[in-house]
């Protein structure tokens, strides 16, 4: 039976202002306090500063990225980043955790819970490719901090509970789906979790290797197309009696 395949969507990234001019000399905030601007939208101030450090940090990694460039791409200052982060470590430490947050946000507000266990299934699974493929950044950061052997990830609590929660929610999914008879038993879901992100996150991480070696273009939007179908099959036969 042919099964109807949710449809790709592709997620905007969201614009970095221009940084204002400098203030007259007069006006100037003092040395680590914030500007009466900044403390009327701290959080604006705050999430300008993560969306650009996150781009510095995903290109560079934690040791390449300075934050003397994240400053001068934001609408603030060095000293106001440590101000709201306290250092580079802190910095990093948010980014992450602003990263896994975003996507675990998102990926609870498709309400599974309201779907049949098949399309669910599907759905989680094209929302995890589609997320990958228009959120590289979330990719490198990932592979970053591997290579820190999860160093800064293993010091947050926040993001080890934010990802406890794609597995209760994709464990709800298939103990539905086994009740329902369209799921096979002994499976679990923190293995099913990472199948299915290895495979998504395969696309985007390796990418640009694969295309070279294999001679194949998998940055095109056909390729990505048939990839996206193949994952959500391979995943669904898996899982399937």
């Amino acid at each position: 039976m042919k099964t109807r395949l949710p449809a790709a969507k592709t997620a905007a990234t969201p614009a970095v202002p221009d940084s204002p001019e400098a203030p007259p000399e007069g006006s100037r905030p003092r040395r680590g306090r914030p500007s009466a601007d900044q403390r009327q939208a701290p959080d604006q101030t705050a999430q300008n500063i993560l969306e650009v450090a996150t781009r510095e940090f995903a290109d560079k990694g934690f040791s390449g990225a300075r934050i003397d460039a994240i400053a001068e791409s934001t609408r603030t200052s060095k000293r106001m980043i440590y101000y709201y982060f306290t250092s580079k470590e802190g910095l990093y430490l948010a980014v992450l955790e602003d990263a896994y947050k975003r996507i675990r946000s998102i990926e609870s507000a498709l309400q599974l819970d309201g779907f049949e266990p098949l399309d669910a299934l599907q759905r989680l699974v094209a929302f995890t490719f589609d997320y990958h493929v228009a959120h590289p950044d979330f990719v490198r950061l990932v592979m970053n901090e591997n290579i820190h052997n999860g160093a800064f990830l293993a010091k947050s609590e926040s993001i080890q509970q934010v990802n406890r929660s794609a597995i209760e929610h994709l464990n709800r999914l298939y103990r539905r789906g086994c009740e329902a008879g369209v799921f096979r038993t002994g499976l679990n879901a923190v293995d099913l979790h990472m199948s299915i992100s290895a495979l998504c996150f395969f696309t985007v991480a390796n990418r640009h290797t694969f295309s070279l070696s294999f001679k194949r273009d998998l940055s095109s939007p056909k390729a990505l197309a048939a990839r996206r179908r193949s994952i959500i099959d391979m995943v669904v036969r898996h899982m399937q009696p």
